[in-house]
């Protein structure tokens, strides 16, 4: 299992930017996605992006964080999303 506090977790409440696709910027946040009953992925949020990651660390999507793409609009896969 991936520890997502072990890899982000210092990049929060610090001046320290995330360099990750392409997106030098804070974090805001990061989490678990699943589908009701499954973990499927992991999203890390960024001052203006949100970036999507499967298990496999595979990356989903990176789309800005206040268009219609976002997992929190719309889903993500089956539409079935829930942020842990």
């Amino acid at each position: 299992m991936i520890n997502l506090h072990q890899k982000f977790n210092h990049y929060l409440n610090t001046d320290r930017k995330l360099d990750l696709r392409d997106v030098n910027e804070k974090l805001v946040s990061y989490g678990w996605l699943d589908d009701g009953k499954d973990l499927v992925g992991y999203y890390v949020l960024t001052e203006n992006y949100e970036i999507v990651y499967n298990l496999k660390e595979e990356l989903v999507h990176k789309v800005p964080r206040m268009s219609g793409a976002c997992a929190k609009t719309e889903g993500w896969q089956s539409g079935l999303l829930h942020l842990s």
